[in-house]
């Protein structure tokens, strides 16, 4: 039996000009099937303090931000050490191994991807993209960026927006959240 690739999503986070933003589109898809445009792949957790957006398959993505928010708890006011866990978690126990799913946690100090893999990744741009089109959103940032003076959240919206237009398992129906940043 032939296994059916599910993509999910794009996820794109950009921190810029004391603002940080995460966005992410609503595309499900299911082999070459849309199931869902209007999925929410952002997460506001601990308090509206840490924002959390996943790609993958959206049943593993959500066990895993459970075990991050958990994780989080245990580690207050300290998400790199959190995501650290979380990621040496994946890596080593023999159920988790097999989740497909990966995540941007951002917070106001850090923007974080965290992988199966055992990665913990900060970028040292600011920008991370994930999913099926993250890396055609991570490209129009990084243009968007140099050549323009737009806010971070409207950075995200539009780099979304040219993801949509390339990839297609990305959709325009965005989310997009926005908090301030020390960095």
């Amino acid at each position: 039996m032939a296994r059916i690739e599910t993509h999910s999503t794009t996820i794109l986070s950009v921190r810029w000009q004391g603002k940080v933003a995460l966005g992410g589109d609503g595309q499900v898809s299911y082999g070459n099937t849309i199931m869902k445009a209007d999925t929410r792949k952002i997460r506001w957790i601990l308090d509206n303090k840490v924002l959390v957006g996943f790609a993958g398959s959206t049943a593993d993505a959500f066990a895993l931000l459970e075990r991050f928010e958990a994780r989080a708890k245990d580690y207050p006011g300290n998400i790199v050490r959190a995501a650290t866990e979380l990621a040496r978690d994946w890596r080593t126990d023999r159920m988790l191994r097999r989740l497909e799913a990966m995540m941007v946690v951002i917070n106001d100090e850090h923007s974080l991807l965290i992988t199966g893999q055992g990665d913990v990744v900060q970028p040292s741009d600011g920008i991370i993209g994930i999913g099926s089109g993250g890396t055609y959103a991570l490209a129009a940032a990084r243009a968007l960026m140099n050549n323009s003076k737009l806010a971070a959240a409207e950075i995200v919206r539009r780099a979304l927006l040219i993801a949509s237009e390339i990839d297609v398992y990305t959709n325009a129906n965005l989310i997009v959240e926005e908090m301030k940043c020390s960095k």
